[in-house]
Protein backbone atom coordinates (compact mmCIF):
# COMPACT_ATOMS: atom_id res chain seq x y z
CA UNK A 1 0.00 0.00 0.00
CA UNK A 2 1.51 3.50 -1.05
CA UNK A 3 -0.87 5.63 1.56
CA UNK A 4 1.86 7.76 3.24
CA UNK A 5 0.97 6.96 6.87
CA UNK A 6 3.47 9.44 8.33
CA UNK A 7 1.43 12.27 6.40
CA UNK A 8 -0.28 12.08 10.42
CA UNK A 9 2.74 13.51 11.98
CA UNK A 10 3.13 16.32 10.14
CA UNK A 11 2.83 19.59 13.10
CA UNK A 12 -0.21 20.95 12.81
CA UNK A 13 0.28 24.39 12.92
CA UNK A 14 4.36 25.15 11.58
CA UNK A 15 6.51 28.07 12.61
CA UNK A 16 7.11 30.60 9.89
CA UNK A 17 10.79 31.18 10.89
CA UNK A 18 11.37 27.15 10.87
CA UNK A 19 9.04 26.31 8.10
CA UNK A 20 11.05 29.21 6.00
CA UNK A 21 14.45 27.15 7.34
CA UNK A 22 13.41 23.97 5.40
CA UNK A 23 12.65 25.32 2.20
CA UNK A 24 15.16 23.77 -0.19
CA UNK A 25 13.29 24.15 -3.04
CA UNK A 26 14.55 26.09 -6.11
CA UNK A 27 11.50 28.18 -5.79
CA UNK A 28 9.00 29.19 -8.87
CA UNK A 29 10.47 28.92 -12.29
CA UNK A 30 9.39 31.39 -15.05
CA UNK A 31 5.66 30.65 -14.76
CA UNK A 32 5.16 31.30 -10.95
CA UNK A 33 5.39 27.67 -10.84
CA UNK A 34 6.64 25.40 -7.67
CA UNK A 35 7.48 21.97 -8.55
CA UNK A 36 7.99 18.69 -6.42
CA UNK A 37 8.50 15.43 -7.39
CA UNK A 38 7.27 11.67 -6.58
CA UNK A 39 7.60 8.06 -7.82
CA UNK A 40 5.50 8.11 -11.09
CA UNK A 41 3.82 11.40 -10.70
CA UNK A 42 4.74 14.93 -10.66
CA UNK A 43 2.98 18.13 -9.82
CA UNK A 44 3.36 21.76 -9.71
CA UNK A 45 1.80 24.18 -7.41
CA UNK A 46 1.00 28.52 -7.24
CA UNK A 47 0.35 30.75 -4.34
CA UNK A 48 -2.98 32.01 -5.57
CA UNK A 49 -5.14 29.76 -3.57
CA UNK A 50 -2.74 27.11 -2.61
CA UNK A 51 -3.87 25.73 -6.09
CA UNK A 52 -2.61 22.82 -8.33
CA UNK A 53 -1.53 23.69 -11.45
CA UNK A 54 -0.75 20.75 -12.79
CA UNK A 55 -0.65 16.89 -12.31
CA UNK A 56 1.67 15.08 -14.82
CA UNK A 57 0.89 10.71 -14.87
CA UNK A 58 2.08 8.42 -17.47
CA UNK A 59 -0.89 6.98 -19.33
CA UNK A 60 -0.99 3.61 -20.91
CA UNK A 61 0.89 4.36 -23.48
CA UNK A 62 3.56 5.63 -21.85
CA UNK A 63 2.10 9.15 -22.83
CA UNK A 64 2.60 11.88 -19.73
CA UNK A 65 -0.76 13.49 -19.16
CA UNK A 66 -1.61 16.74 -17.29
CA UNK A 67 -5.14 15.60 -15.65
CA UNK A 68 -5.87 19.28 -13.99
CA UNK A 69 -7.62 22.00 -15.27
CA UNK A 70 -5.50 25.09 -14.95
CA UNK A 71 -3.45 28.01 -17.05
CA UNK A 72 0.21 27.85 -18.21
CA UNK A 73 1.27 30.41 -15.80
CA UNK A 74 -0.09 31.73 -12.39
CA UNK A 75 -0.14 35.21 -13.58
CA UNK A 76 -3.67 34.06 -15.22
CA UNK A 77 -5.29 32.42 -12.35
CA UNK A 78 -5.91 36.20 -11.08
CA UNK A 79 -7.25 37.48 -14.11
CA UNK A 80 -10.02 35.16 -15.15
CA UNK A 81 -13.15 37.32 -14.81
CA UNK A 82 -14.91 33.75 -14.37
CA UNK A 83 -13.27 32.27 -11.39
CA UNK A 84 -14.20 28.87 -11.68
CA UNK A 85 -12.02 27.85 -8.12
CA UNK A 86 -9.58 25.96 -10.60
CA UNK A 87 -7.42 23.48 -8.49
CA UNK A 88 -7.62 25.92 -4.98
CA UNK A 89 -8.12 25.32 -1.73
CA UNK A 90 -12.11 27.03 -1.26
CA UNK A 91 -12.69 28.72 2.14
CA UNK A 92 -13.18 29.84 5.44
CA UNK A 93 -16.00 27.72 3.91
CA UNK A 94 -16.35 25.59 1.46
CA UNK A 95 -19.52 24.75 -0.53
CA UNK A 96 -22.83 26.70 0.46
CA UNK A 97 -24.11 28.70 2.89
CA UNK A 98 -28.21 29.49 3.29
CA UNK A 99 -29.28 32.60 2.72
CA UNK A 100 -25.23 34.26 3.78
CA UNK A 101 -25.82 33.85 7.22
CA UNK A 102 -25.60 31.59 10.17
CA UNK A 103 -25.57 31.92 14.18
CA UNK A 104 -23.31 30.32 16.63
CA UNK A 105 -24.16 30.82 20.40
CA UNK A 106 -26.96 33.20 19.70
CA UNK A 107 -25.56 35.68 17.35
CA UNK A 108 -26.19 35.75 14.18
CA UNK A 109 -23.72 36.33 11.17
CA UNK A 110 -23.76 37.82 7.70
CA UNK A 111 -21.54 36.93 5.06
CA UNK A 112 -20.05 37.83 1.93
CA UNK A 113 -23.21 37.37 -0.49
CA UNK A 114 -22.13 35.88 -4.00
CA UNK A 115 -24.23 33.83 -6.15
CA UNK A 116 -27.55 33.48 -6.83
CA UNK A 117 -28.26 36.91 -7.28
CA UNK A 118 -32.26 38.67 -7.07
CA UNK A 119 -33.97 41.58 -7.57
CA UNK A 120 -34.80 41.25 -3.63
CA UNK A 121 -30.67 40.22 -3.09
CA UNK A 122 -29.06 41.88 -5.61
CA UNK A 123 -25.26 40.74 -4.78
CA UNK A 124 -26.64 36.83 -4.16
CA UNK A 125 -29.02 34.91 -2.27
CA UNK A 126 -25.87 32.19 -0.41
CA UNK A 127 -22.56 31.96 -0.16
CA UNK A 128 -20.19 29.73 -2.05
CA UNK A 129 -16.81 28.71 -1.11
CA UNK A 130 -16.35 31.54 1.12
CA UNK A 131 -17.70 34.87 -1.08
CA UNK A 132 -15.59 37.01 -3.51
CA UNK A 133 -12.40 37.08 -1.88
CA UNK A 134 -12.59 33.43 -0.32
CA UNK A 135 -9.54 32.00 0.04
CA UNK A 136 -8.95 30.43 -3.42
CA UNK A 137 -8.69 34.52 -4.45
CA UNK A 138 -5.78 34.94 -2.10
CA UNK A 139 -2.36 34.60 -2.13
CA UNK A 140 -0.66 32.15 0.11
CA UNK A 141 2.80 32.56 1.64
CA UNK A 142 5.25 29.44 0.56
CA UNK A 143 6.65 28.51 4.41
CA UNK A 144 8.22 25.04 2.94
CA UNK A 145 9.22 23.46 -0.26
CA UNK A 146 11.14 20.46 -0.85
CA UNK A 147 11.29 17.74 -3.46
CA UNK A 148 9.06 15.81 -2.82
CA UNK A 149 6.86 18.40 -0.90
CA UNK A 150 5.09 21.83 -0.28
CA UNK A 151 3.68 23.45 2.47
CA UNK A 152 1.50 26.95 2.15
CA UNK A 153 0.05 29.30 4.65
CA UNK A 154 -2.75 32.00 5.18
CA UNK A 155 -3.80 34.40 7.86
CA UNK A 156 -7.68 35.05 7.56
CA UNK A 157 -8.35 38.26 9.51
CA UNK A 158 -11.37 38.71 12.07
CA UNK A 159 -14.33 40.05 10.33
CA UNK A 160 -12.96 38.76 6.52
CA UNK A 161 -15.83 38.07 4.12
CA UNK A 162 -18.06 38.21 7.09
CA UNK A 163 -16.55 35.69 9.12
CA UNK A 164 -15.95 35.84 12.79
CA UNK A 165 -12.17 35.84 14.18
CA UNK A 166 -8.47 34.84 13.05
CA UNK A 167 -8.13 32.20 11.68
CA UNK A 168 -4.50 30.86 10.86
CA UNK A 169 -4.60 27.50 8.28
CA UNK A 170 -1.57 25.90 6.84
CA UNK A 171 -2.06 23.27 3.45
CA UNK A 172 0.98 20.95 2.59
CA UNK A 173 1.02 18.74 -0.67
CA UNK A 174 3.29 15.93 -0.51
CA UNK A 175 4.14 13.22 -3.37
CA UNK A 176 4.97 9.98 -2.99
CA UNK A 177 4.56 6.58 -5.00
CA UNK A 178 2.01 7.20 -7.48
CA UNK A 179 -0.12 9.49 -4.93
CA UNK A 180 -0.77 12.94 -3.76
CA UNK A 181 -1.04 13.31 -0.17
CA UNK A 182 -3.05 16.47 1.23
CA UNK A 183 -3.29 17.82 4.64
CA UNK A 184 -5.85 21.32 5.60
CA UNK A 185 -5.05 22.68 9.45
CA UNK A 186 -6.51 25.08 10.31
CA UNK A 187 -7.13 27.20 13.85
CA UNK A 188 -9.29 29.73 15.31
CA UNK A 189 -7.44 32.09 17.25
CA UNK A 190 -9.62 34.90 18.59
CA UNK A 191 -13.39 33.68 18.41
CA UNK A 192 -15.62 30.52 17.65
CA UNK A 193 -15.93 30.14 13.72
CA UNK A 194 -17.01 27.87 11.19
CA UNK A 195 -14.38 26.34 9.31
CA UNK A 196 -14.87 23.51 6.38
CA UNK A 197 -11.98 23.44 3.74
CA UNK A 198 -11.69 21.07 0.87
CA UNK A 199 -9.38 20.81 -2.97
CA UNK A 200 -11.61 21.85 -5.89
CA UNK A 201 -9.68 20.63 -8.35
CA UNK A 202 -11.06 20.08 -12.29
CA UNK A 203 -9.80 16.51 -13.16
CA UNK A 204 -10.03 15.31 -16.63
CA UNK A 205 -8.11 11.28 -16.39
CA UNK A 206 -7.16 11.56 -20.22
CA UNK A 207 -5.23 14.78 -19.91
CA UNK A 208 -8.45 16.53 -22.05
CA UNK A 209 -6.73 14.32 -25.04
CA UNK A 210 -8.85 11.63 -25.68
CA UNK A 211 -9.33 11.53 -29.52
CA UNK A 212 -12.87 10.08 -29.43
CA UNK A 213 -14.83 12.14 -26.85
CA UNK A 214 -13.72 15.08 -25.28
CA UNK A 215 -15.79 14.80 -22.18
CA UNK A 216 -15.64 13.05 -19.12
CA UNK A 217 -19.05 11.06 -19.57
CA UNK A 218 -17.28 7.67 -20.23
CA UNK A 219 -15.28 8.18 -16.99
CA UNK A 220 -16.51 5.09 -15.15
CA UNK A 221 -17.14 6.49 -11.19
CA UNK A 222 -17.66 4.39 -7.51
CA UNK A 223 -18.71 5.75 -4.32
CA UNK A 224 -18.79 2.59 -2.55
CA UNK A 225 -19.66 4.16 1.12
CA UNK A 226 -22.17 6.22 -0.21
CA UNK A 227 -25.97 5.33 -0.14
CA UNK A 228 -27.01 8.63 0.65
CA UNK A 229 -26.52 12.13 -0.11
CA UNK A 230 -27.86 15.64 1.02
CA UNK A 231 -31.23 17.10 0.03
CA UNK A 232 -31.06 20.13 -2.26
CA UNK A 233 -33.61 22.63 -3.34
CA UNK A 234 -33.42 24.23 -6.92
CA UNK A 235 -30.22 26.37 -6.33
CA UNK A 236 -28.37 23.48 -4.77
CA UNK A 237 -29.01 24.81 -1.10
CA UNK A 238 -29.70 22.15 1.71
CA UNK A 239 -32.98 21.52 2.45
CA UNK A 240 -31.89 19.42 5.49
CA UNK A 241 -33.33 16.11 4.34
CA UNK A 242 -31.16 13.12 3.76
CA UNK A 243 -31.91 11.42 0.95
CA UNK A 244 -31.63 7.42 -0.71
CA UNK A 245 -29.65 6.69 -3.29
CA UNK A 246 -31.78 3.85 -4.22
CA UNK A 247 -30.03 0.78 -6.34
CA UNK A 248 -30.37 1.93 -9.96
CA UNK A 249 -30.96 5.73 -9.62
CA UNK A 250 -29.50 8.34 -10.65
CA UNK A 251 -27.13 8.78 -8.23
CA UNK A 252 -26.58 5.39 -7.22
CA UNK A 253 -22.81 5.06 -7.43
CA UNK A 254 -22.54 2.40 -4.77
CA UNK A 255 -23.99 -0.62 -5.77
CA UNK A 256 -21.76 -0.68 -8.66
CA UNK A 257 -19.15 1.33 -10.84
CA UNK A 258 -20.77 3.01 -13.89
CA UNK A 259 -20.13 5.33 -16.57
CA UNK A 260 -20.79 9.22 -15.33
CA UNK A 261 -23.00 9.58 -18.42
CA UNK A 262 -24.81 6.28 -18.34
CA UNK A 263 -28.34 8.16 -16.75
CA UNK A 264 -27.88 11.35 -17.81
CA UNK A 265 -30.64 10.30 -20.24
CA UNK A 266 -33.14 9.33 -17.52
CA UNK A 267 -35.60 11.55 -16.70
CA UNK A 268 -35.07 11.93 -13.53
CA UNK A 269 -31.31 13.58 -14.23
CA UNK A 270 -33.49 16.59 -14.81
CA UNK A 271 -32.78 18.82 -12.48
CA UNK A 272 -30.54 17.15 -10.66
CA UNK A 273 -28.29 19.71 -10.11
CA UNK A 274 -30.16 22.81 -9.97
CA UNK A 275 -33.02 24.21 -12.24
CA UNK A 276 -32.93 23.48 -16.05
CA UNK A 277 -29.79 21.28 -14.64
CA UNK A 278 -28.72 18.28 -15.90
CA UNK A 279 -25.82 16.11 -14.34
CA UNK A 280 -24.29 16.43 -11.06
CA UNK A 281 -23.60 18.81 -8.55
CA UNK A 282 -24.39 16.54 -5.47
CA UNK A 283 -22.97 16.00 -1.84
CA UNK A 284 -23.03 12.36 -1.20
CA UNK A 285 -22.60 10.76 2.68
CA UNK A 286 -19.65 8.56 3.41
CA UNK A 287 -21.44 5.75 5.58
CA UNK A 288 -18.13 3.13 6.58
CA UNK A 289 -18.55 3.60 10.42
CA UNK A 290 -21.26 0.82 10.04
CA UNK A 291 -18.52 -2.14 10.80
CA UNK A 292 -16.96 -0.09 13.90
CA UNK A 293 -13.56 1.73 14.09
CA UNK A 294 -11.60 2.27 10.47
CA UNK A 295 -8.77 3.55 9.38
CA UNK A 296 -9.35 5.77 6.55
CA UNK A 297 -5.95 4.98 5.14
CA UNK A 298 -6.62 1.47 4.97
CA UNK A 299 -5.66 -0.18 1.47
CA UNK A 300 -9.09 -0.79 -0.84
CA UNK A 301 -11.12 1.11 1.31
CA UNK A 302 -11.47 4.04 -1.22
CA UNK A 303 -13.99 6.59 -0.57
CA UNK A 304 -13.91 7.52 -4.74
CA UNK A 305 -12.93 5.60 -7.81
CA UNK A 306 -12.51 6.98 -11.50
CA UNK A 307 -11.10 4.98 -13.98
CA UNK A 308 -10.54 6.22 -17.81
CA UNK A 309 -10.51 2.54 -20.09
CA UNK A 310 -9.00 5.28 -22.58
CA UNK A 311 -5.97 6.41 -20.66
CA UNK A 312 -5.68 3.12 -18.08
CA UNK A 313 -5.46 5.52 -15.61
CA UNK A 314 -6.97 4.96 -12.31
CA UNK A 315 -7.66 7.48 -9.33
CA UNK A 316 -8.58 6.30 -5.61
CA UNK A 317 -9.49 8.93 -3.14
CA UNK A 318 -8.77 7.81 0.11
CA UNK A 319 -10.05 10.84 3.06
CA UNK A 320 -11.06 11.26 7.33
CA UNK A 321 -13.84 13.65 5.72
CA UNK A 322 -17.24 12.03 5.42
CA UNK A 323 -18.82 13.94 2.35
CA UNK A 324 -17.96 13.82 -1.26
CA UNK A 325 -19.24 16.20 -3.44
CA UNK A 326 -18.64 15.43 -7.33
CA UNK A 327 -19.92 18.53 -9.83
CA UNK A 328 -19.58 17.14 -13.52
CA UNK A 329 -19.09 20.47 -15.00
CA UNK A 330 -22.24 20.86 -16.39
CA UNK A 331 -21.34 24.92 -16.37
CA UNK A 332 -18.85 24.12 -18.44
CA UNK A 333 -19.20 26.16 -22.21
CA UNK A 334 -16.12 26.02 -24.21
CA UNK A 335 -14.87 29.38 -22.99
CA UNK A 336 -12.17 27.83 -20.50
CA UNK A 337 -8.91 27.28 -22.85
CA UNK A 338 -6.88 24.05 -22.11
CA UNK A 339 -2.85 24.21 -21.24
CA UNK A 340 -0.04 23.67 -24.05
CA UNK A 341 0.60 20.52 -22.02
CA UNK A 342 -3.25 19.20 -22.79
CA UNK A 343 -5.46 18.59 -25.45
CA UNK A 344 -5.23 17.79 -29.46
CA UNK A 345 -3.83 20.02 -31.80
CA UNK A 346 -4.80 20.79 -35.35
CA UNK A 347 -7.96 18.76 -34.92
CA UNK A 348 -11.40 20.70 -35.21
CA UNK A 349 -13.99 18.03 -33.90
CA UNK A 350 -12.50 18.82 -30.39
CA UNK A 351 -11.28 22.90 -30.21
CA UNK A 352 -8.34 23.22 -27.35
CA UNK A 353 -11.08 24.45 -24.89
CA UNK A 354 -13.40 22.45 -21.96
CA UNK A 355 -16.88 21.74 -23.22
CA UNK A 356 -19.96 21.12 -20.70
CA UNK A 357 -19.26 17.86 -19.04
CA UNK A 358 -15.60 17.97 -19.79
CA UNK A 359 -14.04 17.73 -16.56
CA UNK A 360 -15.28 16.75 -12.98
CA UNK A 361 -14.66 18.17 -9.65
CA UNK A 362 -14.26 16.05 -6.57
CA UNK A 363 -14.19 17.53 -3.02
CA UNK A 364 -13.73 16.03 0.59
CA UNK A 365 -15.26 17.66 2.97
CA UNK A 366 -17.72 17.39 5.49
CA UNK A 367 -21.70 18.00 5.28
CA UNK A 368 -22.37 20.94 3.29
CA UNK A 369 -23.95 24.03 5.00
CA UNK A 370 -24.15 21.87 8.29
CA UNK A 371 -23.83 25.42 10.21
CA UNK A 372 -27.19 25.81 9.04
CA UNK A 373 -28.92 22.55 10.38
CA UNK A 374 -28.04 21.67 14.10
CA UNK A 375 -30.29 18.74 13.79
CA UNK A 376 -27.59 17.15 12.04
CA UNK A 377 -24.79 17.40 15.11
CA UNK A 378 -21.64 18.49 13.20
CA UNK A 379 -21.03 21.02 15.50
CA UNK A 380 -17.80 19.46 16.80
CA UNK A 381 -16.64 18.94 12.38
CA UNK A 382 -17.64 22.43 11.80
CA UNK A 383 -17.50 24.98 14.39
CA UNK A 384 -14.21 25.78 16.46
CA UNK A 385 -12.89 27.71 19.44
CA UNK A 386 -10.23 29.69 20.32
CA UNK A 387 -7.65 27.19 22.59
CA UNK A 388 -9.30 23.82 21.23
CA UNK A 389 -8.66 21.59 19.01
CA UNK A 390 -7.82 22.60 14.97
CA UNK A 391 -9.90 22.02 12.04
CA UNK A 392 -7.73 18.57 10.14
CA UNK A 393 -8.68 17.28 6.77
CA UNK A 394 -6.17 14.38 5.25
CA UNK A 395 -6.63 12.75 1.97
CA UNK A 396 -4.30 10.97 -0.38
CA UNK A 397 -5.29 10.79 -3.85
CA UNK A 398 -3.64 6.98 -5.09
CA UNK A 399 -3.35 6.53 -9.14
CA UNK A 400 -2.40 3.80 -10.94
CA UNK A 401 -2.52 2.21 -14.90
CA UNK A 402 -3.98 -0.20 -15.84
CA UNK A 403 -5.83 -1.05 -19.71
CA UNK A 404 -9.10 -2.97 -18.70
CA UNK A 405 -12.47 -1.67 -17.47
CA UNK A 406 -12.55 -1.56 -13.95
CA UNK A 407 -15.46 -2.99 -12.16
Amino acid sequence: MRLHTGLASLGLLLPLASAQSNSTGPGPDENGLYWIYGKGITAAFITYGASVSRLLIHDKYGVERDLVAGFDNATAYTLDPAHPHLGGVPGRYANRIQNSTFEIDGQTYHVDPNENPTPEAPDGADTLHGGHDGWDYRNFTVVSHTHDSITFSIVDPDGKEGFPGEVVSYITYTLGDMTWHLKMTALATTKTTPIMLSSHVYWNLDGFSNNETNTVLNHTFYLPHSGQRVGVDNILIPTGDILANKQGSVNDFWSAPKQIGADLGKPEAEGNCGFNCTGYDTCWLINRGQDGPYDWRAEGDFVARLHSEWSGIQLEIYTDQEAFQMYSCNGQNASMPLKTTQGLHNNTEFPRTIPQYGCLVMEVEDWIDAINHPEWQREKKQIFNPGGDPYVLQASYVFSVNDTTTS
